[in-house]
């Protein structure tokens, strides 16, 4: 009931509206400028540059600078990680299978790799969420655009997310005085919690890509990153129950989100009209992320998936379908990895039993 009551919870608004704002605006204009330009092939570099913004959400300007110019850095490096890996298989002449395995092995250490970076850099969304989903998503994209160009657009859109994230200066009356982050030190205990926090995305992250590579080279599914992603959501939280709460709330949340989906898909938007839904849905996540992790996978699930569709066009039935196994096998990946630690403390301290 505790569980239950936890995942139906809604906490208070701490001006959601004004960083989801940003958010929308930060992904809105770089995309509607590449549907202009006719450069919709750009656009998944666009949309991972404008995470930036995500980032030190109700921080002092001076502190919110420095943490997205971070994160923005963070995230230009795994895009062009991302972007490489692509041209990895190519150039070592793999096999489909071979690239898929290569890009779940690399996959698996920018999750570990990107967790301690975030850690070490007091990050706040926690985790390495975001760069396993931009890394995948773009080392997965069988034709690339030339590498200056998709970098370019990144790097423009980082830039245009931290002056975003310092607009309410100019549009505020009143100035607050500028206040910079104190220099980041980690405490022992701290570092060794980062480390085995890394250690816990390794595992998650490469056991969800291994099982969902494998059930789909069985079954017929794809979009294996998607089960990476979603088995590193019940890593983030203070307590076992938290962490378990939001595996569910994730998959509970995507089931709803696709529904949403597929009610956009009906229509047939165009390729403008798909860029305000992207908009929309980035408000929409930003407004509950923090409050109902539930309630905002309603937005992020057609978000993720219509900015994939921006991209790479898929037929939507098997682009629903793929969701939500990938899903359910990577919440269900995260959740026994949360649990393990319990169980194997819990068998360790059972008495032996007397012989016979």
């Amino acid at each position: 009931m505790k569980l239950l009551a936890e995942m139906l919870t809604m906490a208070p608004a701490n001006k959601d509206h004004q960083v989801a704002l940003r958010c929308a605006v930060g992904v809105f204009v770089p995309l509607i400028t590449l549907v202009l330009l006719g450069r919709l092939d750009l656009a998944i570099f666009a949309s991972f540059g404008a995470f930036a913004g995500i980032y030190g959400r109700n921080e002092p300007h001076g502190r919110r600078l420095v943490l997205q110019l971070r994160a923005g850095t963070l995230m230009l490096a795994v895009i062009l990680l991302g972007a490489l890996t692509a041209r990895a298989g190519a150039a070592f002449s793999l096999s489909a299978a071979g690239t898929v395995w290569l890009q779940v092995l690399a996959t698996t250490l920018v999750a570990g790799g990107c967790s301690l970076v975030v850690a070490w850099w007091r990050l706040r969304p926690a985790g390495s969420l975001f760069h396993i989903f931009a890394f995948a998503a773009i080392a997965s994209i069988p034709h690339q655009p030339p590498l200056w160009q998709g970098m370019l657009t990144a790097v423009v859109t980082v830039a245009f997310a931290l002056l975003v994230g310092l607009s309410s200066r100019v549009v505020r009356g009143r100035r607050q005085p500028w206040s910079w982050p104190l220099p980041v030190r980690l405490s022992s205990p701290e570092r060794r919690a980062a480390r085995l926090e890394a250690v816990g995305y390794l595992v998650a992250a490469g056991l969800a890509g291994s099982l969902a590579t494998l059930a789909g080279e069985r079954l017929g599914f794809g979009h294996n990153y998607w089960a990476m992603v979603a088995a590193v959501v019940p890593l983030v939280g203070h307590t076992t129950r938290h962490r378990i709460s939001r595996g569910l709330q994730r998959i509970i949340g995507t089931a709803l989100g696709l529904v949403l989906l597929a009610l956009i898909l009906v229509l047939e938007p165009a390729p403008w009209q798909t860029v305000l839904v992207i908009a929309a849905c980035q408000f929409g996540a930003e407004m509950f992320i923090a409050r109902q992790y539930m309630l905002a996978q309603v937005f992020v699930t057609p978000l993720a998936l219509v900015s994939t569709l921006l991209v790479a066009p898929a037929p939507a039935g098997i682009l629903l379908r793929d969701r939500f196994l990938e899903t359910v096998i990577g919440a269900a990946v995260g959740v026994a990895v949360v649990l393990a630690p319990a169980v194997w403390r819990r068998l360790r301290s059972r008495p032996a039993l007397p012989p016979r």
